[in-house]
């Protein structure tokens, strides 16, 4: 027989469990496939994603917490046709509740390009991050190398959600919507 606590305790998991379905979703989405059509999964088109702040493969300090806290300049290329708007995800695969997302960045409007050090494209939005905050946590890597993961999405659609937006929502519509990607991969460590 179960009490009014438990009943309690086991209505509270419920939204928890939701969140980390939905969480899951959003990875493996965005890890590989998109959306298209009628909901069947489709690789997403590949991109280029390039920047010169990286050297030899690795997150320069100036791009920590350690450093001076700002973005690294990044480059792409190869948005397919049909690409309404672009975002990008920053995220630490290595992290110990993975993936720990320090940065992510939407509605960039497709003709862009690149994003400069320590800025944002004119009219892109921000979600929150894992910290819970709506700008670039830094990364802090300790003393075993992180794998910094720089993605960049091409999406059929603006998601015209608010500067702010929750994470999963944001990472969700970002799922449904991309048709193409680029990413890459840096490490870190102090």
């Amino acid at each position: 027989m179960r009490t009014g606590q438990d009943r309690g305790r086991r209505g509270r998991c419920r939204p928890l469990r939701g969140r980390i379905v939905a969480a899951t979703v959003a990875v493996l989405t965005l890890a590989g496939c998109g959306t298209a059509g009628s909901g069947a999964a489709v690789a997403p088109l590949p991109m280029s994603i390039s920047s010169t702040a990286f050297i030899q493969g690795a997150l320069a300090q100036q791009y920590t917490c350690r450093g001076a806290k700002v973005n690294p300049p990044l480059n792409w290329s190869g948005a397919p046709a049909g690409t309404k708007s672009i975002a990008l995800i920053v995220d630490d695969s290595s992290a110990p509740i993975t993936p720990y997302i320090y940065w992510l960045v939407f509605d960039i409007n497709p003709a862009t390009t690149d994003i400069q050090e320590g800025s944002l494209p004119t009219g892109a939005r921000q979600a929150q991050n894992s910290k819970g905050t709506v700008d670039y946590d830094a990364p802090c890597p300790s003393s075993h190398a992180h794998s910094y993961r720089f993605t960049v999405y091409a999406l059929r659609r603006v998601l015209q959600l608010p500067n702010g937006a929750p994470l999963l929502s944001v990472w969700a519509a970002i799922a449904a919507a991309t048709i193409g990607r680029g990413r890459i991969v840096v490490t870190g460590h102090s």
